[in-house]
């Protein structure tokens, strides 16, 4: 006698329950990661301080973290591009080794000084782990993709705190123009575990100042906000650029591939030792020195200089350029925090609102996820500055097109399936 098949109705419900609990999976992990990765950030950061000496290992910590990758994770080094193949089935699927991989090299980049950031540590960390669990879940959940983005949604709310922007940074990622609704679901699940999971571990994150409230009206904050974001949107579009014109430098010169992080760390210390300052090295959510220019000094008065944005942007692309890991985002919150002061103090504008818009605008702009940068606005400075953010947002994502950081995307829907 021949079993019944389980009904369609079943077989749907089996797979929305196994792909949250590859969700809650990818939500655990993601937190536990991003707590351990949070904590040891500041250890190195505050080694680094201490011992500013350990600049001049960044070419041997370049050295070493390419050793690594080739031995233990080829491929893995593509970072959030793979992942987006993945997701889009362009790519069988994800190393596991893409998590201590990427851990042990932010750190090293880290501590040796390299201007990175710490969003693709916690992005890729969780997206590996999740992948590893929907590979065991894969007869229930066969698409890839919804594990890629849980992982994604949970590393990025973990990180930096911010649970609705995680969630809805993976479900806009992967293609430019739609959203992956179909996986809001799992996204959600994954972000908010993960955030809850790195605050029950005691990990305390950046606290910024609230925006106050900017009238949009045509003769008032409207046209601000909007010249503001056409400059933001200029701004992504020249990180993006030196981002490759480094690589095309260094192509010409004909550097081989093992030697990109020498050459990229050998410009770093130049740059270190010519502007005679390392205020622009490392995270730079905080400075070394009381008045170094910084992420969190942006919102103040002040508290960085008109070209700070420029030198930060310098040092992270030429960074990234040579392969050192971290990511680019937090980086790119001090280019648009700093930009935002810069037109503020020029034009008379309230400093903090403007810093804070550039925050998320030059981000929204080279990441094309406007939307989720306006959530994350609203997270961050709150609920006055959602209007704004939107408005800068989408008017620098405009500015930004056909320029972007992740060349993995795809168009629409119909070119994911």
């Amino acid at each position: 006698m021949t079993p019944a098949l389980p009904s369609p109705q079943l077989r749907s419900t089996e797979r929305l329950l196994a792909g949250l609990g590859i969700a809650a999976l990818a939500g655990l992990g993601s937190g536990l990661t991003s707590a351990f990765f949070l904590t040891a950030l500041d250890a190195v950061t505050a080694t680094r301080w201490r011992y500013p000496w350990l600049l001049f290992l960044l070419p041997v910590a370049g050295l070493l973290m390419i050793r690594a990758y080739a031995a233990w994770g080829p491929g893995s080094e593509r970072g959030v591009s793979l992942l987006l193949d993945v997701a889009h089935r362009r790519s069988p699927g994800v190393p596991w080794t893409m998590a201590p991989l990427v851990l042990g090299a932010t750190l090293l980049s880290h501590l040796c000084g390299g201007s990175v950031g710490r969003e693709g540590t916690a992005v890729q960390m969780g997206a590996a782990l999740s992948h590893v669990w929907g590979r065991r879940l894969s007869a229930f959940v066969p698409d890839p993709s919804v594990a890629v983005l849980a992982g994604i949604a949970g590393g990025f709310g973990a990180v930096f705190g911010t649970p609705w922007a995680g969630a809805l940074y993976a479900i806009e990622l992967p293609v430019l123009g739609r959203f992956q609704w179909r996986r809001a679901l799992q996204c959600l699940v994954a972000s908010w575990l993960g955030h809850a999971t790195c605050v029950a571990l005691g990990v305390h994150h950046t606290v910024y100042p609230l925006a106050r409230a900017l009238p949009l009206q045509p003769a008032g904050g409207l046209w601000q906000c909007a010249l503001a974001a056409l400059v933001f949107g200029l701004a992504a579009r020249l990180f993006v650029g030196c981002l490759r014109g480094w690589g095309r430098l260094f192509e010409r010169l004909a550097i081989p591939r093992w030697a990109l992080p020498v050459a990229s760390a050998f410009v770093v210390i130049a740059m270190t030792q010519l502007f005679g300052t390392d205020a622009y090295l490392g995270i730079g959510v905080t400075g070394r020195l009381p008045g170094d220019p910084s992420l969190i000094r942006c919102f103040e008065v002040g508290g960085v200089t008109a070209w700070s944005w420029g030198w930060k942007l310098l040092f992270t692309t030429v960074t990234l350029a040579g392969g050192f890991k971290g990511g680019e985002v937090t980086p790119l919150f001090f280019v648009g925090a700093a930009l935002g002061h810069a037109l503020a103090t020029l034009a008379g504008w309230p400093v903090q609102e403007f810093a804070a818009m550039g925050f998320v605008a030059v981000f929204a702009a080279a990441s094309h996820t406007p939307l989720a940068c306006a959530v994350l606005g609203w997270e961050l400075f709150g609920p006055e500055l959602l209007l704004p953010a939107l408005l800068a947002c989408l008017v620098a994502n405009a500015v930004a097109t056909g320029t972007g950081l992740y060349d993995a995307r795809t168009q629409s829907d119909r070119a994911s399936q």
